[in-house]
């Protein structure tokens, strides 16, 4: 029989309802039962399983719609298996795969290892995120009808914009369009101008004292009105990933108030660092895209509170030692985050600059309409996908203790308020940091 466990003595957050209130959440196998301020622990029996979570938050496990990962083909830099074990450190329990591996998530059979290995593998659910073009050359298009069925849940081009017009709009007719044959399938993309974006840091006087390349915020703006343009012709169910540059934001708000289906996503690094975070030369924060000013982040932190920006994401991007280990403009562009994205918008809510339940909508509510999945809410009969967490805990973070295989952070030493206590996915527990009293056993990696 399925197991019943009660978590009570919690603060229930529920973004997509509004729930913010002291209760109990009772689960049954893997979906929940019920919940609220009216279940006591007094009126059940000794059959069911009970947590006092003595008083810490209780929301649903977070969807993350950015990963990159090493398998298949470069599995020294992270696995599923890895990839799971941080996620499930991070709060995270759904994450969907960036298509950029080696060979690319481009056909059927690919899609079908990924869910397969996930499934065998990884801690947390995971989903294929299918290519746009076949081997993400950005030339033909890729077999998206057949990704789709096998089970890919979104469809990009990972971290390269596809520079043609023509064969964007292909691709979005194709995947999210709902007339001539589309799939209505979600669709992701990188704005990107190419031609302007052969830098390796943000454009600007900082980069010019580093003698580094830039890349001008226009090089994100120009592809950002392309593709909005685009996704109002075709239709498509479009979201702009990872926008950096505040000079986008208007474009992002106009394309809404015209009813566009588009929205737009940000890294949690690019809400909380700025280019001068580099440093001297520090690799570690050679992010793509670039970290931009101070000015551009804070915009970035108004229009996600706004809500002109829907999406946050880890843009987890593990690199080994030997490709960070380098001078600025010869090493690879990339950091892990995975383990960071709760914590990074925790950071900001402990701070005044955004309210809880908009900060956890970012990454609960919103990944899973755009995704059309069951997850990322608190309510009868969902699946039981939860993090338990501190919200005022303090912490610095070393990067040699996180769980990815490559330990690339661009927040290394950074202090942080708000900790994982503990995560579950279809009920289970996945990880637990050993604050909250023992329920159940911890499941183990397969």
């Amino acid at each position: 029989m399925a197991r019943r466990t009660l978590f009570r003595n919690a603060r229930l957050l529920d973004p997509a309802s509004g729930r913010d209130e002291p209760g109990a959440l009772l689960m049954d196998g893997d979906v929940i039962e019920d919940l609220g301020p009216s279940l006591l622990a007094e009126a059940f029996g000794p059959d069911i399983e009970q947590t006092d979570c003595e008083g810490l938050c209780v929301a649903p496990g977070l969807i993350d719609l950015h990963v990159a990962t090493g398998e298949p083909g470069a599995e020294h830099k992270e696995t599923l298996k890895s990839a799971g074990r941080a996620a499930a450190a991070g709060g995270v329990t759904t994450l969907v795969v960036s298509p950029d591996t080696d060979p690319p998530i481009d056909a059927r059979a690919i899609v079908d290892f990924v869910l397969r290995r996930a499934r065998d593998a990884s801690l947390v659910r995971i989903y294929p995120a299918g290519a746009l073009t076949r081997g993400l050359a950005g030339e033909r298009i890729a077999e998206i009808g057949l990704m789709r069925e096998a089970g890919a849940v979104l469809f990009s081009n990972g971290g390269r914009t596809i520079a043609n017009s023509a064969t964007l709009r292909r691709a979005m007719l194709y995947a999210g369009g709902f007339g001539a044959g589309g799939f209505g399938a979600p669709v992701m993309h990188r704005p990107l101008d190419p031609f302007l974006g052969g830098g390796v840091m943000n454009a600007g006087h900082f980069a010019d004292r580093l003698g580094l390349p830039g890349v001008p915020a226009a090089a994100e703006s120009i592809g950002v009105f392309r593709d909005l343009r685009l996704a109002e012709a075709t239709g498509a169910h479009f979201l702009l990933d990872q926008i950096s540059a505040a000079e986008s934001l208007p474009l992002i708000a106009a394309a809404k108030a015209r009813g566009i289906d588009a929205g737009a996503s940000v890294s949690a690094a690019h809400l909380a660092l700025n280019e001068l975070d580099i440093g001297e030369y520090r690799t570690f924060a050679r992010l793509s895209p670039p970290l931009r000013t101070e000015e551009d982040r804070q915009a970035l932190v108004a229009a996600l509170r706004e809500g002109v920006i829907d999406i946050v994401t880890s843009g987890h991007d593990p690199r080994p030692t030997e490709e960070k280990r380098l001078p600025f403009e010869e090493a690879s562009a990339g950091g892990v985050g995975l383990e960071t994205l709760l914590p990074t918008l925790l950071t900001l809510v402990a701070e005044g600059r955004i309210p809880l339940l908009r900060a956890l909508f970012t990454v609960t509510a919103a990944p899973a309409v755009f995704l059309g999945l069951p997850q990322g809410r608190l309510a009868r009969g969902a699946p039981a996908d939860c993090v338990i967490f501190d919200p005022l805990a303090p912490w610095r973070l070393n990067a040699e203790n996180l769980r990815s295989k490559s330990r690339n952070s661009p927040f290394d030493g950074r202090l942080f308020q708000g900790m994982v206590a503990r995560t579950l996915v279809g009920g289970r527990i996945v990880f637990d940091s050993g604050r909250l009293p023992a329920s159940g056993t911890v499941e183990k990696e397969r």
